[in-house]
């Protein structure tokens, strides 16, 4: 099942090792902002903030990049997962069309800052193959797709007798193309971004955990196992990995681990029959599994979840594994190379969300769409820092829901795993 030199780390460390320990001291002990957390959202924030003048300091529990940011699997969609007509009975016409243009203009921002910056990372315009589990699910794809729920993505169906240009694999009753996503190799991308953030004059601290966060004298005062700080306003860049000095944040998120493996390399001409094109792929399932090839295209990452608890990564690995030789009968033998998990923050209404409370900024809850709408939230939520008002998005307009007596630990996902895997196993 694994390699002789199989590795729990993710495969995308092999080209971008995530960053050493920086220095132990904190050479500026009051600034005008601090952001906890180093992933795409803190470090887009830190970019905002420092090009603006302001005093800005990062500060990370692990190793920079450490967390999602160098772990997920490097799809960039157009972010929210509801349509024009869900959205409009939530919110209303206007928040809904907000909403879903804060979605597109996510995925442009990545590239254009990527290409402003000039950061290598495989950056790849390919769009997304969305698998229908069922005919019922591709004859709601094709609904969605006439009535224009997904606005102006140019999404377009593929019948199942089209399917050998897209995906070689009997698994699908057809699909739909949403063909302006895109991808990356997400380590080298939080490579790229942590020197535009250092460049910009941004300090950035690893291991340096914050264990108290308390308002004082107008401002606020962070305790950190580095020794104190005291910052004028503060921005919360933790996603799925908030923790319990923000408890009013933590009740509203879901942290759910997500897992993946990379394969050996396998043949060219086998990756090419399987994978066509270079796509992101996902499915249609209430448990979806998202694939794609490696940027170099010689292997296929393979991601999903797999367990009712969290689990190793060992444990994960050949559940993946089997899930994937379920789509794809000729990768039997193939064995796993890097098997790893990283946390997602999900939201009871599966949608990101931003703000603020008298200098305490927050963007966080990208509900499994964080490569595009990380970034974006982070520099817009950077930009609310700073007094920018181009920073105000159609998330910080709408609720950020709880529910009675959660308190950060997500009790019910097992039950709601279950749930899933039955409904998927009915095709409704």
């Amino acid at each position: 099942m694994f390699t002789d030199d199989f590795k729990q780390t993710p495969y995308w460390w092999e080209a971008a090792p995530i960053a050493e320990r920086t220095p132990d001291d904190l050479p500026q002990k009051k600034v005008d902002v601090a952001i906890i957390g180093s992933g795409y959202t803190g470090l887009q924030a830190a970019v905002q903030c420092a090009r603006a003048g302001r005093s800005t300091v990062v500060l990370e529990a692990e190793a920079l990049g450490h967390g999602a940011s160098t772990r997920n699997g490097g799809q960039i969609s157009t972010s929210v997962k509801f349509g024009l007509e869900k959205l409009t009975k939530r919110y209303g016409r206007e928040i809904a069309e907000g909403i879903l243009q804060e979605g597109q203009a996510s995925r442009d921002y990545v590239e254009r800052f990527i290409q402003d910056e000039g950061i290598a990372c495989h950056f790849n315009a390919a769009g997304r193959f969305d698998g229908a589990h069922s005919p019922r699910h591709y004859d709601k794809m094709a609904k969605q797709v006439a009535a224009g729920s997904y606005l102006n993505t140019g999404a377009y169906m593929v019948p199942k007798a089209d399917m050998p240009a897209e995906l070689g694999t009997e698994a699908y009753h057809g699909g739909m193309v949403y063909p302006r996503h895109a991808n990356l190799h997400p380590a080298l991308y939080h490579k790229g971004l942590l020197r535009v953030a250092q460049q910009a004059g941004g300090q950035v601290h690893s291991h340096c955990a914050v264990t108290g966060l308390k308002r004082q004298n107008g401002g606020f005062l962070l305790n950190t196992v580095k020794g104190p700080v005291e910052a004028a306003r503060v921005i919360l860049a933790t996603n799925g990995y908030t923790g319990g000095i923000s408890p009013w944040q933590q009740r509203r998120l879901i942290p759910i681990g997500s897992y993946i493996i990379a394969t050996e390399e396998l043949p060219e001409a086998l990756i090419d029959r399987l994978m066509p094109t270079d796509r992101n792929i996902c499915d249609s399932r209430k448990l979806v599994y998202y694939y794609r090839r490696s940027p170099d295209r010689k292997r296929i990452l393979f991601g999903g979840r797999v367990s009712l608890q969290e689990a190793d990564p060992k444990i994960s690995g050949p559940r993946l594994h089997r899930e994937m030789v379920h789509l794809f009968p000729e990768l039997a033998s193939t064995k796993i190379s890097h098997s790893w998990t990283g946390m997602v923050g999900y939201t009871f209404d599966t949608l990101m969300h931003a703000g603020q409370d008298d200098g305490l900024f927050y963007a966080m809850g990208y509900c499994g769409s964080g490569v595009g709408m990380s970034s974006y939230m982070g520099m817009r939520i950077g930009q609310q820092a700073v007094d920018d008002p181009r920073g105000m998005t159609a998330f910080n307009k709408i609720p950020f829901p709880t529910r009675p007596f959660y308190q950060g630990n997500p009790w019910f996902l097992a039950p709601s795993v279950m749930a899933y895997r039955l409904w998927d196993k009915t095709g409704l």
